[in-house]
């Protein structure tokens, strides 16, 4: 995928021993619920375990429902520096998710909202159990074919998501059936306010 929407992987990120560490203390550490999403105008529990973290002004509004941030923990905040300045943007918050295990899943969805402005920046660090993520294109091409992108995310990498990718594409964490530990991913965003 080229731009202007522009996907990039960076397996490694952190090593497995920092990728390890953070995510025992966030596990610990983060007040993780679970929120009810509105769907197709019905109140549903999300299927996974979450926490909207970020500074104290970047109040975040999705699926119907606007999150307070909790404050950064101690862990996050130089994992937050070193993925502003990989990304080239200072973020202000980030959506922890806790997927228990092969049930817990995200849907097809993009990180659309208005306070992420028209071309988001979106760096995305998975820790813990790798998962499938897949991406797809809203609109057909020439051929009526949507592009459709399945990429595997290790412990320790950083997907960073730019330009028109949300626009142009949405995405998912799907179920599995095979056997799998969780996993914690954390999604920096800059809130504008």
């Amino acid at each position: 995928m080229g731009r202007p929407g522009h996907v990039e992987l960076l397996p490694g990120w952190l090593t497995t021993a920092e990728a390890d560490a953070l995510f025992s203390a966030l596990a610990n550490d983060v007040p993780w619920t679970r929120h009810r999403l509105r769907i197709f105008g019905r109140e549903v529990d999300a299927p996974r375990l979450s926490c909207w973290i970020g500074d104290p002004e970047a109040a975040y509004r999705y699926s119907g429902t606007r999150f307070a941030p909790q404050p950064w923990p101690d862990a996050l905040q130089p994992i937050r520096d070193r993925a502003s300045d990989v990304a080239g943007v200072d973020f202000n918050s980030v959506l922890a998710n806790l997927y228990r295990d092969g049930r817990d899943a995200m849907g097809w969805h993009s990180d659309d909202e208005p306070e992420l402005g028209p071309q988001p920046v979106i760096a995305s660090l998975s820790l813990g159990a790798t998962r499938r993520f897949v991406l797809k294109a809203r609109q057909p091409d020439a051929d009526g074919q949507r592009e459709r992108r399945v990429i595997e995310l290790p412990q320790g990498s950083l997907l960073l998501m730019r330009g028109d990718t949300q626009a142009r594409f949405r995405h998912a964490l799907p179920r599995t059936a095979r056997p799998v530990g969780p996993r914690i991913n954390l999604t920096f965003r800059k809130i504008l306010v």
